[in-house]
């Protein structure tokens, strides 16, 4: 997390007593990465975080990979993925390599009979469709059509939705998910060239805090496994905070685009990087203004990373055929580029409404089975003329 921030009662310094009005004490935690040298937060609860009553069993949640070495392109049709009450059975990993995940998601219920929480990987959340709120041990954020929610590794949450249609698109991180560096200064303020702000970023600023006993189910996720262990206190009983590691959320719909006289490269789109993988936003735009410009993205090869653009919204102008929730996947080591007729129809346009998320990443990506039951195998073909 780029800045500082506070939340709820803290003592005036790390590692001192802190008591509650009976005289008891209030029991720190230290929430870091990295070991000591990464974003941490100082929290303070309740009760021991660390009471496990029972660890009551684990199931593989594990991505079923059909084609480990994937050289084809491939559409795939998101919105084809079966609504399911739960939220974490709605999860399905489509693409997956050693770095990441890529999930999609139609959870028609609220999490109500557990918390989940993710030990191994950063979790980006992008809302396509549904309103509700991230709940967490530290704090809340509200969220509607286009927003990211980014949900640090260890963050205990609950997702609460208003309603039973949701869509959402996840980028499981099994490395820490930053801001752009070239955007930001030495001290990891975000700098006037960058594409969105502190402003943008909405940071927690309602606490639930809870100072319950009983048995509550965390679901906890570590290498491929759901460990379900039952603890002795209520998760979200966190008085207060403060610190640099915590969730926030951030609309696309902030993502002030860079524009110019000709095509941009996708790097003026990133939002997100970890050292493996970006995430770029595509927002509506002007199109580059030199008298012969063409805004048609020209063929690229994609020597070094595989790219997987998630479509939501608008018009694609560089693809034919191509429908909300679509995502097409363009392996590396073969070039890519704008449908017959793309090329042509881009010019003399002065904008484009569209509106998706890329994920670019340097180690190829595995297609798994999931992904094959909603893929359009001859997407491949339709470069043909």
């Amino acid at each position: 997390m780029p800045f500082y921030h506070k939340l709820g009662e803290i003592p005036p310094k790390r590692h001192t007593q802190f008591k509650k009005p009976d005289g008891s004490f209030y029991y720190e935690q230290l929430f870091g990465t990295i070991g000591f040298d990464g974003m941490s937060t100082n929290s303070y609860h309740e009760q021991r975080p660390t009471q496990v009553k029972e660890i009551k069993g684990n199931y593989s949640v594990a991505p079923k990979i059909a084609k480990a070495n994937n050289m084809q392109s491939y559409r795939l049709h998101g919105f084809k993925v079966k609504p399911e009450n739960d939220y974490l059975q709605s999860r399905k990993i489509v693409l997956s390599n050693s770095d990441c995940n890529i999930i999609l998601s139609a959870p028609k219920s609220s999490t109500k009979d557990y918390f989940y929480k993710n030990t191994d990987a950063d979790e980006l959340i992008f809302i396509h469709k549904g309103t509700g709120k991230l709940r967490t041990h530290l704090g809340n954020l509200d969220f509607k059509y286009g927003d990211y929610l980014l949900v640090p590794r260890g963050i205990i949450y609950k997702l609460d939705f208003d309603t039973e249609d949701n869509r959402l698109f996840i980028v499981e991180s099994y490395r820490p998910i930053y801001t752009p560096k070239r955007y930001r200064n030495w001290f990891g303020q975000l700098l006037e060239h960058s594409p969105f702000c502190e402003r943008d970023l909405r940071q927690p600023q309602e606490l639930e805090t809870y100072n319950e006993s009983g048995d509550f189910l965390i679901k906890v996720k570590k290498q491929d496994e759901i460990f379900d262990m039952i603890y002795a206190s209520h998760p979200f009983d966190v008085v207060g905070y403060d610190g640099y590691n915590y969730p926030y959320a951030f609309s696309i719909h902030d993502f002030e685009p860079i524009t110019g006289r000709v095509h941009q490269p996708p790097p003026v789109h990133q939002t997100f990087e970890t050292d493996a993988f970006v995430v770029c936003s595509f927002v509506p735009r002007l199109y580059d203004y030199h008298p012969l410009a063409v805004p048609a993205p020209y063929n690229h090869s994609n020597i070094d990373s595989d790219e997987v653009l998630y479509y939501v919204d608008g018009d694609f102008m560089s693809r034919n055929d191509i429908d909300k929730g679509h995502i097409s996947l363009h392996p590396a080591g073969i070039p890519h580029g704008p449908h017959p007729g793309a090329m042509e129809r881009s010019i003399g346009k002065v904008k484009t409404d569209e509106l998706a998320v890329m994920v670019d990443t340097f180690k190829p990506l595995k297609v798994t089975e999931e992904a094959l039951k909603i893929a359009d195998e001859d997407y491949y073909k339709s470069w043909l003329e």
